[in-house]
């Protein structure tokens, strides 16, 4: 069994490689039947197979199955590319998903022979997603190494300079000797004359756009096997992570001397920002869509991706969508009025399997990524494929995601400030007989207390593994990203009554806003990013809590954003080999505290022990290994794990009577002041490979 999995996961190894050439470290090579091989290789499958099959290469032999129906996903071309935002494309994705999902569990090898079936048949991309959905959620494969998709398809994430270079270090250097690292420049996508390119490090970073194309893995839209979609609080998951990128990126905003960003309200208005990624698709062998500043949204008619969607019918569902909010409830498919949750309009928002009404609440989340993505060309007028905002693993990239986002997430506080949603009252907020006397940080090799450092680092991360049609061996590319020194924080918090337990909150804010003047508590609770959450017990009397931040409830760690699959667990039946894929889903620990600037970022640091016995959630199982993001990413086949709605205290404005964060603060809080400093120094990974 523990062969046929290793197997399943060389099925993503080179993706535009046919299934007879080797694959792995191992150079292992498939011996498929002639009719699993694309149309124009199966005439010469046994040459083909022998040519490559040489002395010493394992064999995966692959039975016969009944050819699955293909008809849907045959619908995308094979160089074409794959996007979550595209209707037809989720069809195409959740029929291929099904056939994966409907081989019998414990079938193992009729598994691996059906996927291999559909490899060189289906568009690449479209099989990558299909088959890593399946295996994360199949009872049989939870435990089948799922590399991200930067192993696979690099070319979403690096100047496209660097694939010419790999292959020229590829073809030059034997894979025998250490092959020094490709460097990905610093600023390659624009110069500084662009104002926004001083926050480029935080949307291009490779990390934060590999969680966000980890999330939509955890979280898919579509799928006709709907318990991969209907996880516990999905929707209401939505809004907050969403929520926390947009007071992430306005934090970074702030330390470039930036103002926060600006919703975009307005759909005939230009856009002001231009894009141009640098990016190559591999698969469809061209260029990432630019588009100039300035440029307008437009209608899209695009019959070859099945789009026709109009601004007037984005208005439209936008009006929907409000007027439910003000009212209260939403219309369900049968017409009957429901009560509105946050849980149901993060489904109606993102508009997956779950929204309640599709005909009527349409498609507003993903329109606004297809009209941005299609911008250059939405009629298909110049036959130009989407640009990065349609594609989850990209979309981050473009500064017109945060515009988009900050939108989404001001219809969402809409619903926060209605009736249905009221300040917190002091019992909500209070936690009997506790008492947070003081909170501190200390980072690492910085004896002076409440200050935390930034700066740049280089790391080096493996492409081989999408590098198709170039020779073997290791081929690390080294990036630049930004880092912070680790830190503890000390919370000493006072019980006068008897021993229990209770959930510390901790977050993080700027002390002004960009004009360098205290916030109204109304703008400044939008700002609070969440920096950790945990439980604790709490012995009578005086109790000294000390965390450190590299055990964060957001974050996971460099080597889990960037994983190394050959340091998995080697116990392929034990809970943490079956977390490991989830365990991908998270911010990076790198990317955790905000810039700053190298006069010191005035920032506020809010810790909370709040009741939990308003806080607890009775799971029914264990969560094993992988609890450590559960913030953003909840967490594996488990509740969220938390009570309380997402983000709070700080989820809803506060009663009138708190006009600053001082106002707010019960005897269970604390604030202290921080400093940010950056420092701009650059320093090896520590971990990278040496020469």
């Amino acid at each position: 069994m523990a062969n046929v999995k290793n197997s399943l996961k060389l099925l993503f190894d080179r993706p535009k490689e046919p299934l007879f050439m080797p694959k792995g470290p191992n150079n292992a090579v498939f011996q498929p039947p002639a009719n699993f091989l694309a149309p124009e290789y199966q005439k010469r499958a046994t040459e083909l197979g022998n040519r490559h099959n040489t002395d010493g290469n394992e064999t995966i032999p692959l039975k016969s199955v009944r050819a699955p129906n293909l008809t849907e996903a045959l619908k995308l071309p094979r160089q074409a590319e794959f996007s979550l935002f595209i209707p037809n494309h989720r069809k195409m994705a959740s029929s291929l998903i099904d056939i994966f999902m409907k081989v019998p569990q414990n079938q193992l090898q009729d598994l691996l022979s059906t996927c291999a079936f559909c490899r060189d048949k289906v568009n690449p991309q479209l099989f990558n997603y299909a088959l890593s959905v399946s295996l994360m959620h199949r009872q049989d494969t939870r435990d089948v190494d799922i590399p991200n998709v930067m192993e696979t398809f690099p070319s979403k994430f690096s100047d496209s300079q660097v694939f010419q270079d790999a292959r020229e270090v590829s073809s030059v250097i034997p894979s025998t000797i250490q092959r020094p690292p490709i460097v990905i420049p610093k600023d390659f996508s624009a110069s500084d004359m662009e104002l926004e390119h001083r926050v480029a490090y935080f949307r291009e970073d490779i990390g934060i756009n590999l969680h966000h194309w980890h999330w939509h893995l955890v979280y898919p839209f579509t799928s006709a096997t709907r318990a991969i979609v209907d996880k516990n609080r999905r929707g209401e998951l939505f809004y907050y992570m969403h929520q926390q990128i947009v007071a992430r990126f306005n934090c970074e905003r702030l330390s470039n001397m930036l103002p926060r960003v600006r919703r975009f309200n307005n759909f005939t208005e230009p856009v002001a920002e231009g894009y141009f990624p640098k990016l190559d698709s591999l698969t469809a062998g061209r260029a990432w869509g630019a588009r100039q500043a300035g440029m307008f949204w437009q209608d899209l008619n695009r019959s070859i991706d099945g789009i026709r969607i109009t601004i007037d019918d984005v208005n439209q569902w936008r009006s929907r969508i409000e007027e439910a909010i003000n009212l209260g409830t939403y219309v369900a498919a049968n017409g009957q009025r429901l009560p509105l949750t946050i849980d149901i309009l993060g489904n109606i928002m993102e508009a997956s399997d779950l929204t309640p009404n599709r005909t009527y609440y349409g498609d507003f989340h993903n329109a606004g990524h297809l009209f941005t993505a299609y911008m250059h060309d939405p009629d298909h007028k110049y036959l130009e494929m989407f640009g990065v905002m349609g594609d989850s693993g990209t979309a981050m990239r473009d500064p017109f995601f945060y515009r988009w986002h900050a939108l989404i997430d001001y219809i969402f506080q809409k619903f926060k400030s209605s009736a249905a949603s009221p300040p917190y009252n002091r019992p909500q907020l209070t936690n009997p007989n506790i008492t947070v006397a003081s909170v501190r940080v200390n980072s690492t090799g910085i004896r002076a207390p409440n200050e935390l450092q930034t700066f740049w680092m280089q790391s080096d991360v493996d492409f081989s593994r999408g590098l198709d049609f170039s020779e073997r061996g290791t081929v690390l590319v080294r990036f630049t990203h930004l880092n912070h020194l680790p830190f503890t924080y000390t919370i000493v918090v006072n019980n006068s009554g008897a021993a229990k337990r209770g959930t510390v909150r901790i977050f993080m804010a700027p002390k002004n806003d960009e004009r360098g003047l205290p916030w109204q508590l109304g703008d400044h609770r939008l700002m609070f990013i969440e920096m950790d959450r945990f439980v604790t017990p709490l012995r009578s009397g005086a109790n000294t809590i000390t965390r450190s931040s590299t055990d964060s409830s957001v974050t996971i760690p460099f080597e889990r954003s960037f994983r190394d699959l050959s340091v998995r667990p080697q116990d392929q039946n034990n809970d943490a080999a079956a977390t490991f894929n989830f365990c991908g889903c998270g911010w990076p620990q790198h990317m955790l505290v905000p810039k700053g600037t190298p006069q010191g970022a005035a920032y506020q640091v809010f810790a909370m022990v709040s009741n939990i016995d308003l806080d607890t959630i009775q799971q029914t199982g264990s969560a094993g290994q992988c609890n450590d993001a559960s913030s953003f990413c909840g967490l594996k086949d488990q509740l969220y794990p938390d009570r309380r709605d997402m983000g709070y205290p700080f989820d809803r404005p506060p009663n009138a009577q708190f006009n600053a964060i001082e106002d707010f603060l019960q005897p269970n809080m604390a604030l202290q002041d921080i400093t940010i400093r950056f420092t701009d120094r650059t320093v090896q990974n520590p971990k990278n490979p040496r020469p």
